[in-house]
């Protein structure tokens, strides 16, 4: 995937519809449209989330990494000039495995690969690691909003 496309927070926006507090790519490192895309998310403990997500022990809930897995797999499928301006969304997560925990101060290289599509559907193979260990994968079925 190494083509060095890089994108930073503020291009990030002009991508994805998505904001504060909900928006969890910083950086996209690497992307080919329509193919993949590989992200950071720096977690940090002054995110909302570490509030209740335990206040005495904080981890990253699991269902908000795979949301900024979905959300790199969305820059590989909105960075296509087809898409531009268009929303993604989810139609299914598959095989989601929780291998390690993500807590403040790790920092998550989110990568995702669009491996079927078909029309606007498609499905996108995704890891999350920290320190070069998986910490959670997936398979994310999806949908290109046709009314966006």
């Amino acid at each position: 995937m190494e083509n060095n496309r890089q994108l930073s927070s503020d291009e990030i926006k002009k991508i994805l519809p998505h904001r504060y507090p909900f928006l969890l790519v910083d950086r996209v490192i690497d992307y080919v449209p329509g193919i993949s895309a590989k992200a950071i998310k720096c977690v940090s403990s002054n995110e909302m989330q570490f509030l209740g997500h335990f206040p005495e022990k904080q981890v990253m809930p699991g269902v908000l990494i795979l949301e900024a897995l979905a959300q790199t797999g969305a820059i590989a499928i909105l960075t296509e000039e087809e898409n531009a301006g268009k929303i993604v969304l989810f139609g299914g997560i598959k095989n989601a495995r929780f291998r390690k925990q993500v807590v403040p101060g790790d920092r998550l290289e989110l990568n995702c690969e669009i491996i079927v599509r078909k029309g606007p559907i498609g499905v996108g193979k995704a890891e999350a690691l920290v320190d070069g260990e998986v910490a959670v994968n997936a398979e994310f079925t999806f949908a290109i909003d046709p009314n966006s």
